[in-house]
């Protein structure tokens, strides 16, 4: 009994390996309610079985190999169909914009108003008025970007007059145009190759992320050496 214990012991662990590869190299924080709940099944699956005789090493291999390979047909779908990411991973739901709350999304979400003002005083803010944008990620975290005249030491102390803050927007994600960002910015293909183009970007496959942002326009990073200086 001692030898199948064991034995099953070891392939958990292998398989938990397996699984962690399979995440990438995500931050707790980072991980979708989505990839929590197949970790959890998966843990599931082998707490049943080491101590039960009538479940076999071989069933074990079979169980975790094949949770396995459908967590990983299904992050291929992820990268590939953007739909489908939105539909399993979620999306980000911008809860402040401009300043102002946006009571439908936080209702959606299903996001309290004290629970939004919990999440901004663990990031040391303790007024809405504060904050410029506010998104929730799709992990549940909450991400930041303040007024302008917020910072410790602010431009108005220093009277000078501060670049203005805009929200970033990922155009091209992994060579891919993202044309859900495109729309919310009211701009189309034409236009974002134009602007790759004035910049010497002429093959968008190349490039493995771009955003662009009202105040500082197209910023592209992680382009293939033989297209572009990285």
């Amino acid at each position: 009994m001692e030898t199948s214990i064991s034995i099953k012991v070891i392939c958990g662990l292998l398989a938990l390996l397996l699984v962690v590869r399979l995440l990438g190299k995500k931050e707790l924080s980072q991980i979708t309610p989505f990839d929590l709940v197949y970790l959890l099944v998966l843990g599931g699956l082998l707490e049943e079985s080491i101590y039960d005789d009538l479940v076999t090493v071989w069933q074990v291999l079979y169980a975790i190999g094949l949770w396995a390979a459908l967590i990983y047909i299904i992050e291929l779908i992820v990268r590939r169909f953007d739909r489908m990411r939105t539909v399993i991973k979620g999306e980000p739901s911008i809860i402040i914009k401009d300043g102002e709350l946006d009571v439908k999304t936080l209702k959606k979400n299903k996001l309290e108003s004290e629970q939004l003002r919990t999440m901004l005083r663990q990031q040391g803010i303790f007024s809405l008025q504060e904050v410029k944008y506010a998104v929730l990620e799709p992990s549940g975290q909450l991400s930041v970007l303040k007024n302008e005249l917020s910072s410790p030491v602010t431009a108005e102390m220093l009277s000078i007059k501060p670049k203005k803050a805009t929200l970033t927007h990922l155009l091209v994600d992994e060579g891919r145009i993202e044309k859900k960002a495109l729309k919310n910015i009211q701009k189309d293909e034409r236009w974002l190759r134009a602007q790759l183009a004035e910049k010497g970007y002429k093959d968008l496959s190349k490039i493995y992320y771009a955003e662009w942002s009202s105040a500082n326009g197209i910023v592209v990073r992680g382009v293939k050496r033989d297209d572009a200086a990285l």
